[in-house]
């Protein structure tokens, strides 16, 4: 018997001014689009190390997690199989904004100019603006 388990994945939600901090994917799938900074989590690597690692090597920030946004599981929010992604609410504590690794460029969009999200990003944004906007970490 073949065991079949999903990838696991972490994405940042870094907030500031209403705005969202978004990387351009350098490729597939969706290469081109926006999503949020992220990627898979390493075997051996904690959830909480992976996103550190992603954001920094993805938009050059140093960053310290803030709180756990949540778990999304849907089978089919990414193309390329079943992922499981741990969303992780984060603040920048240095470093520059600067893409790099799997990203085309990195930069802040209000939420109400948001560009197309590539995977469900568009509903982990939501529900991290909406975190925010009931006054949980509010000092984001």
């Amino acid at each position: 018997m073949t065991l079949q388990s999903p990838a696991l994945t972490v994405d940042g939600i870094l907030i500031q001014d209403h705005s969202v901090l978004l990387i351009q994917r350098k490729h597939s799938p969706f290469q081109g689009a926006w999503a949020l900074p992220g990627g898979f989590v390493e075997y051996g690597e904690k959830t909480e190390d992976a996103i550190i690692r992603e954001m920094d090597e993805e938009t050059g920030l140093k960053i310290r997690i803030r709180g756990l946004l949540g778990v999304y599981s849907d089978p089919h929010r990414d193309p390329r199989g079943h992922t499981v992604t741990v969303a992780y609410l984060v603040e920048a504590r240095g470093g520059a904004i600067e893409a790099g690794d799997d990203a085309r460029s990195a930069k802040f969009f209000k939420v109400e100019e948001l560009p197309l999200l590539a995977f469900d990003h568009a509903i982990i944004v939501k529900d991290a603006f909406q975190r925010v906007s009931h006054g949980v970490l509010s000092k984001m």
